[in-house]
């Protein structure tokens, strides 16, 4: 059994509020979860301390059990110094789009280049074996 923590969402259409749970893996979002660690509450502002309560005592001790958290959960505890969340790199995103574009496209034309290169040596090798 993989458990996860995670956040399961509450509240009403359009004004989300989200608990943190601890859930196994299989048990849908919002579904059956085995403890409550903490709320979440993305309306309110980013200074404002009520907008995420977590008891780190339970947190700490259910990540000492093998518990994984989920990304949005990581980051939350790397921000209060718990767990050290790995650095992502994705140079691509970071690209805009018509540079992301012509790069695709140069490097299509790159490996076609190369195709007809490899084919055509191809079959110079097969020619000269012939002779």
């Amino acid at each position: 059994m993989s458990v996860v923590i995670r956040l399961a969402r509450a509240g009403t259409k359009k004004r989300p509020v989200y608990h943190v749970v601890v859930a196994d893996s299989r048990f849908p979002r919002d579904g059956r979860f085995i403890e409550r660690l903490g709320h979440f509450n993305p309306l309110l502002p980013k200074d404002n301390e009520t907008r995420l309560k977590l008891d780190m005592d339970k947190v700490k001790s259910w990540l000492a059990k093998g518990a994984q958290p989920s990304d949005r959960v990581s980051r939350f505890l790397d921000a209060a110094g718990v767990v050290k969340r790995a650095a992502r790199n994705n140079p691509e995103k970071a690209l805009p789009r018509k540079e992301r574009k012509a790069n695709a496209e140069a490097a299509a034309t790159a490996s076609a280049a190369a195709a007809s290169a490899a084919k055509s040596a191809a079959a110079a090798a097969a020619a000269a074996a012939k002779k």
